[in-house]
């Protein structure tokens, strides 16, 4: 049986100053700035906020490429294996679109990246004031993400402390919902002589609250409300 794979970036990406008026990007993951040329960039920013198959990110690649002029000397292809290697880009395999999906997401680290009301407004004025946008559509700045249960239940136990979609769903799991450090992390999931960091993604795949977990993870991801963190 074939297996199906599925590819996702993982990280942030901020600005480094290296001197007056010079800026560069980075993309930060684990608490290290990596350094990416152009073509690497291109890759990463075309999987950032999205879930698709090898196949996809040439299509995107291609499309990125028409906006800039520069000569690439290694195919697209290549920059994603230089990219899986660095762990910039992650993958994910199963039987299954749904296997593919949670082997891709169960060992990542979630962090909330819901942008604060104040900022929201600033950016609505902005496009009003300035870009000329309707205000029928830039009202949509001031929504709050509209969020199901599962979704904010996520979100409240990624707010509290560090913690990856595996540990996520053995706190929906055991009904846990306040864990205010690392050590309640390791005091309430890791309370048994079985479950360890390694295999606790095996362990709670089988669980009723899995596949919600990983859907609602999925959709935040995908609507911009979290980042995924590798440690």
């Amino acid at each position: 049986m074939t297996l199906r794979t599925l590819f996702t970036a993982v990280g942030r990406l901020e600005k480094r100053t290296g001197g007056p008026g010079k800026s560069y990007p980075v993309i930060v993951l684990g608490g290290k700035d990596y350094m990416v040329d152009l073509q690497e960039m291109l890759v990463w920013t075309s999987l950032n906020w999205r879930i698709i198959k090898r196949e996809e990110i040439g299509e995107l690649y291609g499309k990125a490429v028409l906006d800039y002029s520069f000569t690439s000397d290694r195919t697209w292809s290549d920059c994603v294996d230089r990219l899986l290697i660095r762990g910039l880009l992650i993958s994910g395999s199963g039987e299954t679109d749904y296997d593919a999906l949670y082997d891709l997401l169960s060992a990542m680290y979630i962090i909330p990246a819901t942008g604060s009301f104040p900022l929201r407004l600033f950016s609505f004025l902005k496009l009003i004031l300035i870009k000329d946008v309707p205000v029928s559509m830039a009202r949509r700045l001031l929504r709050g993400d509209r969020r199901t249960p599962q979704e904010m239940q996520v979100m409240r136990l990624a707010g509290q402390t560090l913690m990856s979609t595996a540990e996520i769903i053995k706190c929906m799991e055991k009904g846990i919902r306040r864990l205010p450090n690392e050590e309640s992390v390791l005091d309430k999931l890791y309370d048994d002589r079985d479950t360890t960091s390694d295999n606790i993604a095996y362990l709670v795949k089988s669980s009723a609250s899995s596949k919600p977990v990983i859907l609602a993870i999925a959709n935040l991801y995908l609507r911009q409300q979290i980042i995924f963190e590798r440690m």
